[in-house]
């Protein structure tokens, strides 16, 4: 195997079983909630999601940080003194200030260990869209390619990460200025749900609407089947805002359609849970296009 590390951050979603599997590692994220500040860790020692969660649905507010320069620094120097290469799999720069930190920190790097490979990409994705670019990565490193082969494979293939998802309460999007307080109160009383995805440029682009529910979790493995390549031949991730029986139902929704065999779900964890909300559902996959 090539001698490599794999570093990303907790907006990828992965739990610590899948983070051990893949032997990659996990920068957290932090959030703020009642006044106190947490890190988001994969094996989510400081908060279970399901608690976070159930504080949104009583009225509380949580925010979010970025990684920032010195984080990223504390995180790989001592990889580098260990004489680790590195590459960093970065939350999209369409949704957060991470990749902007961790270039600066990575230049900074490069100077103090010239000897050493270190490189950072965009990878445009979030939640496990980007869990899921990680996991593709680290399969790539598995077969024996070099740090520079496997860069070049997730810049090559980050754009056909599909990222399709729901919400079921329309105000956090508000809160976020995704959409207007009249679209949200009118959305709510209708049972409008939207449908989104984040695009090319790494952005949370609503592209669709859909009556009720069950209609919206539809629409995303409709979505799916249009554009996924060979899904029966590759793993699809699933992310849910506490409504495991909704990723369940899509996880079998995509079996059947599309015949899919292997199915990873796992929290909507709380950095980007905060800006979504409870009953948040997304289906990621490799497809022909975004």
């Amino acid at each position: 195997m090539s001698d490599f590390v794999i570093l990303t951050d907790s907006s990828a979603d992965l739990g610590a079983d899948l983070v051990a599997q893949l032997d990659v590692q996990v920068l957290p994220l932090s959030f703020t909630i009642q006044g106190t500040t947490y890190h988001n860790y994969p094996d989510n020692r400081e908060m279970d999601p399901a608690a976070f969660y159930a504080m949104l649905r009583q009225g509380e507010l949580a925010t979010t940080s970025a990684v920032n320069v010195a984080q990223y620094t504390e995180a790989l120097e001592p990889l580098l003194q260990a004489g680790r290469d590195v590459l960093v799999l970065a939350f999209s720069s369409g949704l957060s200030a991470t990749y902007n930190s961790s270039t600066i920190a990575v230049e900074e790097l490069r100077e103090k260990y010239p000897d050493r490979k270190l490189y950072t990409v965009d990878t445009l994705c979030a939640s496990l869209g980007q869990g899921l670019l990680v996991y593709l990565a680290a399969k790539e490193r598995e077969k024996g390619k070099s740090i520079e082969e496997v860069r070049d494979w997730v810049e090559a293939h980050k754009l056909n990460l599909c990222h399709q998802f729901t919400v079921d309460d329309l105000h956090f999007l508000k809160r976020g200025g995704r959409i207007s307080a009249t679209t949200a109160v009118l959305g709510s009383m209708l049972q409008i749900k939207p449908v989104l995805h984040v695009d090319d440029e790494g952005h949370l682009i609503n592209i669709g609407k859909a009556r009720g529910r069950a209609a919206s979790l539809k629409a995303l493995v409709d979505k799916m089947e249009i554009t996924a390549i060979d899904p029966k031949d590759q793993i699809v991730f699933i992310s849910h805002g506490d409504c495991l029986a909704d990723a369940e139902m899509v996880a079998q929704m995509v079996k059947d359609r599309m015949g899919v065999q292997q199915v990873y779900i796992n929290y909507v964890g709380p950095v980007i849970g905060a800006h979504s909300g409870p009953g948040t559902l997304a289906l990621f996959y490799v497809g022909t296009e975004r």
